[in-house]
C-alpha cells in the first residue's frame, strides 16, 4: 500500500470495502422471501438464479441442448481435428483440447441430452428417475446459478476481500482444518450457501495460483456442503421438518468432525501439495503474523488489491468467460456422470449390493430397521435425494433421521456437486471421489446416529 499515492489509497479502499461487501451480502447474507404463500430464506445469488429460471421458462430446455451441443461439437473440432493446429484462442483450447475420456464424457452428455429432450431411445435413460431428473430437474438450476454466481464471483475474488481475510484466519483455518486462511470465504459460500458454488470460487483459486492442489481438493470435498435449502427439502422428504433445529445442527457438528478428520488422513493427506504451476507448498510458504500485523497487513494488501483490480469493461469479459467455461464445460459433465449414475441407482441393484457390509454396522449402532437403512449408504452417490426416497417407507423416526442427515453429510453426489468438481480444473479423479464419499459416510455416521439417539 506504501506504493500507493494517497489518491490512490483512497480509490482502493472503497472499491475494496463496497464490492466487498456487496459480494458478501449476494453470497453469504440469508435474506427472507415469500414463496407460495410461505416465509422461506434463501441467498440473493440464488434468489436472482430463481428469478433467471422462471423469465426464461420454456426457453430453458434449448439453450441447455444447446449448450450441451455446442460443447460436443467443439470438443470433437479442437481435441480431435485442431488438436495441433497453431495460433488457437487460449480460452478455447483450454476449454475444448481435452483428453480422450473428457471426449467421451462430453459426447455421452449429447446423446443423453437429446435423447432426453426429444423422449426417444431407452426409457432407463430418458425417464424422470435418470435422464429426465438430470436434464429437466437440475441442469435449469445450474445454468441459472452458474450465470449469476460468475457473474458476480469476482466482487468476493479480486477486490480485496480474500487478502483481507487470508493473514486474519491463518491462525483458525491452518491448524484445525490444514487450509490457508482466504479459504474462510470458499468454506462459508459452500456451508451457507451452495457447494457448486463453492467449488467454482475454489476452481478459480486454484487456477489463480492460491492453492495448492492438495488444499483445493480438500475445500472441493470437504466443505461443498448443500445449501440450507435443500436441507430443508430433506427434512420434509423424510417427514422430520418438525424437528429441523436437530436434523441441521447434527449436520454440522458431523460435518465439522469430518472436516478435522478428513484432510489428515489418506487420500487427501497424500495429495501432492504443489502450486498450478508446480512450485511446492514449502517453497512458497505462508507468512505467520501477530493478530495487530495480521489485521494491518490483510487491511494494507486488500486496498492495494483493490486499487489494481479490473475496471468495468475488464470485469464484463472475465465474467462472460467464466459463464461459458461453466456452462461448456461443468453442464455435459453433469448431464452424462449424473444421467449415468442415476441409471445404475434406479436399473441396477448395485449400491444395494455394495451398501450390505453397512448392516452390522448398523445394528452395532443400534440403528432400527438396518437392512432397509444399508441400501442407502452408498446410493447417495448418484444423487442427494435417491436415500430419502428410498427411506420414506421406513417407520423408525430415528433410521430416517439417520439416513436424511448421513444424505446430507456425505457432501459427493455425482448428480451436481461431484459432476461440477470433475468438470472443475480442480484435478480429482472419480475413484478418488468414491474413496472420499465412502470414507466421509464412515466417519459421520457414528457422529450422526449418537446425536439421533439423543433426539429420539
Amino acid at each position: 500500500m506504501d506504493n500507493l499515492t494517497k489518491q490512490q489509497q483512497t480509490l482502493g479502499k472503497w472499491k475494496f470495502i463496497l464490492l466487498s461487501l456487496i459480494g458478501i451480502i449476494l453470497f453469504l447474507v440469508p435474506v427472507p422471501i415469500v414463496e407460495d404463500g410461505q416465509r422461506k430464506t434463501t441467498l440473493p445469488i440464488a434468489f436472482l438464479a430463481g428469478i433467471f429460471k422462471d423469465t426464461i421458462g420454456g426457453v430453458m430446455p434449448y439453450l441447455i441442448i444447446a449448450v450441451i451441443t455446442i460443447s460436443g461439437i467443439l470438443t470433437i473440432l479442437y481435441s480431435l481435428i485442431w488438436r495441433n493446429k497453431k495460433n488457437q484462442s487460449e480460452f478455447m483450447v483450454n476449454t475444448f483440447n481435452v483428453t480422450w475420456p473428457w471426449v467421451v464424457v462430453r459426447l455421452f452428455a449429447v446423446a443423453f441430452a437429446w435423447l432426453t429432450f426429444l423422449q426417444v431411445g431407452p426409457e432407463w435413460v430418458t425417464s424422470e428417475d435418470t435422464g429426465a431428473l438430470i436434464f429437466a430437474d437440475l441442469l435449469p438450476t445450474l445454468v441459472a446459478v452458474f450465470f449469476f454466481a460468475a457473474i458476480f464471483l469476482p466482487l468476493l475474488l479480486e477486490y480485496g476481500l480474500l487478502e483481507f481475510l487470508g493473514p486474519i484466519f491463518r491462525p483458525i483455518m491452518r491448524p484445525l482444518f490444514t487450509l490457508p486462511g482466504r479459504s474462510t470465504v470458499d468454506n462459508l459460500a459452500s456451508f451457507i450457501g451452495d457447494g457448486t458454488v463453492g467449488v467454482m470460487i475454489t476452481s478459480k483459486q486454484y487456477e489463480q495460483g492460491f492453492y495448492t492442489r492438495r488444499e483445493a481438493t480438500v475445500i472441493a470435498t470437504t466443505f461443498s456442503v448443500v445449501s440450507l435449502t435443500f436441507a430443508i427439502v430433506i427434512a420434509e422428504t423424510i417427514g422430520l421438518i418438525n424437528r429441523f433445529a436437530a436434523f441441521y445442527f447434527t449436520v454440522i457438528v458431523a460435518c465439522f468432525v469430518a472436516a478435522l478428520i478428513m484432510p489428515r488422513i489418506w487420500p487427501l493427506r497424500s495429495v501432492e501439495d504443489n502450486y498450478v504451476d508446480g512450485v511446492s507448498a514449502k517453497e512458497r510458504p505462508e507468512k505467520r503474523y501477530s493478530y495487530k500485523e495480521a489485521l494491518t497487513k490483510g487491511y494494507g494488501d486488500a486496498v492495494e488489491t483493490g486499487y489494481h483490480a479490473p475496471g468495468f469493461q475488464r470485469y464484463v469479459h472475465t465474467a462472460v468467460r467464466t459463464v461459458m467455461d461453466m456452462w461448456l464445460v461443468v453442464i455435459p459433465v453433469v448431464m452424462a456422470i449424473g444421467t449415468a449414475a442415476t441409471i445404475l441407482a434406479t436399473y441396477t441393484p448395485i449400491f444395494t449390493i455394495v451398501g450390505k457390509p453397512f448392516v452390522p454396522f448398523l445394528e452395532l449402532l443400534q440403528v432400527p430397521e438396518a437392512a432397509a437403512a444399508s441400501e442407502t449408504m452408498i446410493i447417495g452417490f448418484a444423487d442427494m435425494f435417491l436415500p430419502s426416497i428410498l427411506i420414506e417407507g421406513v417407520q423408525s423416526d430415528l433410521t430416517r433421521f439417520v439416513v436424511g442427515v448421513l444424505s446430507v453429510c456425505q457432501l459427493i453426489y455425482l448428480s451436481e456437486v461431484g459432476g461440477v468438481i470433475l468438470g472443475s480444473k480442480i484435478p480429482v479423479s472419480l475413484g478418488k471421489l468414491f474413496l472420499i464419499f465412502l470414507i466421509r459416510t464412515i466417519i459421520t455416521l457414528p457422529v450422526i446416529v449418537l446425536f439421533a439417539h439423543i433426539f429420539f
